[in-house]
């Protein structure tokens, strides 16, 4: 929890598995972040909802069928199933969670590949030694004045209202759902953040935590801290993900 706020919106979750033998179960995982918006009312509650129907969907949808004998049908792609699990839960927030909104970020891993779904703010990235790669697009009204041209990246950074989302779960009926495939690299991280983490502390010291230690879960706590020493403004959240060197 971020040292100014009173109550943890943020919400998050972690599934993995996977098998041994000639016919094993191939790798696979779901990781999701959520953050509920501070200005609307039941945040936290939204947060939850949206993250436990996402997952919900996903292991009827795909897990699940990993343990298929003979599967019956065909599967959906990937990126329809994550597609329908953030409508349904976009669903399941207005239903549930009455005047609640959130964002979320949930990063599908089955195999060698990943699909991402997004809305809103929360983030996910690749990194490693040298570079960290932003692989969402915030859908804040920022950003969007950045890509007109309105304002600039370092003015961005300095505007008031840098958290001001257009696009959230249970903020309209029909939100913009993102969703990007990408191929797992060996030897990288998959980062999953709120705000609480992004807005506060610098990509290259991200970098620098990240890869100093080969234990994600002290390098999450180490962010954290930072995080907060920076004055934790926001809730802050972290899931780190490493894919060993081939």
């Amino acid at each position: 929890m971020g040292l100014e706020r009173s109550q943890d919106d943020d919400s998050s979750l972690i599934l993995t598995g996977g098998s041994n033998g000639d016919k094993g179960l191939p790798d696979f995982g779901l990781f999701c972040v959520a953050d509920g918006l501070g200005g609307y009312e039941h945040g936290h509650l939204a947060s939850t909802i949206a993250i436990r129907t996402v997952a919900r969907i996903l292991m009827e949808g795909v897990f699940l069928r990993l343990l298929e004998i003979e599967p019956r049908d065909e599967a959906p792609p990937l990126d329809e199933l994550v597609s329908n699990a953030f409508e349904s839960a976009n669903h399941a927030v207005f239903e549930l969670a009455e005047g609640g909104a959130t964002t979320l970020t949930a990063a599908l891993m089955l195999d060698d590949k990943i699909v991402i779904g997004h809305v809103g703010d929360t983030r996910a990235y690749f990194i490693n030694r040298e570079k960290i790669e932003v692989l969402t697009h915030d859908h804040s009204l920022v950003q969007r004045l950045v890509e007109s041209g309105t304002l600039s990246e370092e003015e961005a950074q300095e505007s008031p209202h840098r958290s001001v989302l257009w696009n959230a779960m249970g903020k309209t009926e029909d939100p913009r759902v993102d969703v990007s495939y990408h191929a797992i690299i060996p030897n990288t991280y998959l980062m999953l953040c709120s705000d609480g983490l992004w807005d506060v502390v610098e990509e290259e010291e991200i970098i620098q935590t990240v890869t100093k230690t080969s234990n994600p879960q002290v390098a999450c706590d180490m962010l954290v801290r930072t995080a907060n020493d920076a004055g934790g403004p926001d809730n802050v959240t972290v899931i780190l993900i490493r894919f060993p060197a081939a």
